[in-house]
């Protein structure tokens, strides 16, 4: 049989599962590729009465706002500053729930811890905001009834920006953890067993287990997760700046991000243009800084590196 009709046979013998990509493959295309078209509004000044082509060029213009505003400084450190924070956090946080969730032996505890720390996740961010308002409101709040109760008084947690990184952070892990400790589980459940007990063997304490064995077997997931997350650096969770702080303009410096800055821009301005280039500009900053991230790693560590 020639190289021709090898490559002939494999292709057909191919085609159920190219067959099976390709919903996946046009839902990509229609989601994450035909509206790249859309980034030429970012170079643009938008008049609704010519349409998007006929528009005039406006060259780096709406790009500029950005960095001409008083408020520059301030919505890039929130952020960069809680991206940074998320990802540290999170990261402890959801190895030390893997790890945990490897120790229990009975199946069914094990089940039903995952599936507890994942409804978090499912949760829409609007209706975690109003969880989070049962606990924060003046009034009937659960945390103010509780100060009451107590004879303390109350806090107007709303009008008050100095809780509110603490509560973000704690929100945002809550929210976030039960899905990727499941993947570091799922890690760590695919670890040798026999390198546990030959440790076992040698006298290794568990948390002598955990510090030769199960953490440099994460290495690899912890970096590749790190590394996702880094390319959404200049990326921040709209929801959750802006829906949980109920769009409160008292808690602004330490809730206003990029993305609730362009949304306010545009509600107010109605110019695509300037949200378009902000959006762009968010994703030429995450691709460098995985780029960066992903040299860097190369660099310590070869294998671990994505490409």
């Amino acid at each position: 049989m020639n190289k021709k009709s090898q490559i002939k046979r494999k292709i057909k013998k191919s085609i159920p599962f190219y067959l099976m990509s390709l919903p996946a493959v046009v839902y990509l295309f229609i989601n994450n590729y035909l509206p790249m078209f859309g980034l030429v509004i970012a170079f643009k000044k938008i008049d609704y009465s010519l349409g998007i082509l006929k528009s005039p060029w406006n060259g780096l213009n709406n790009f500029s706002y950005l960095f001409k505003t008083r408020d520059a400084w301030l919505i890039v450190r929130n952020t960069v500053g809680y991206n940074i924070i998320f990802i540290t956090v999170g990261l402890i946080v959801s190895v030390t729930v893997a790890i945990l969730l490897s120790e229990i032996t009975q199946k069914f505890l094990q089940q039903t811890y995952q599936t507890c720390i994942l409804i978090p996740y499912l949760l829409s961010i609007v209706m975690v905001s109003y969880l989070v308002f049962a606990f924060l409101g003046t009034e009937s709040g659960i945390l103010n009834k509780f100060r009451e109760s107590i004879g303390l008084n109350k806090i107007s947690w709303y009008s008050t920006p100095k809780y509110w990184p603490f509560i973000l952070v704690l929100v945002n892990t809550w929210k976030g953890f039960g899905y990727t400790s499941i993947v570091y589980f799922a890690t760590i459940m695919g670890i040798d067993k026999s390198l546990y007990e030959a440790a076992a063997v040698d006298g290794a304490t568990g948390w002598k287990q955990i510090r030769h064995i199960t953490l440099p077997c994460l290495k690899p997931t912890i970096i590749t997760l790190s590394l996702l997350a880094i390319g959404g650096m200049f990326h921040s969770d709209f929801g959750l700046f802006y829906q949980v702080p109920m769009n409160s303009g008292l808690l602004q410096d330490v809730t206003n991000t990029i993305d609730t800055y362009v949304y306010r821009g545009l509600v107010e301005l109605f110019d695509p243009g300037r949200s378009s280039a902000a959006g762009f500009l968010q994703s030429i900053l995450g691709f460098i800084m995985v780029l960066s991230a992903n040299a860097l790693t190369r660099r310590l560590e070869k294998d671990l590196a994505l490409f």
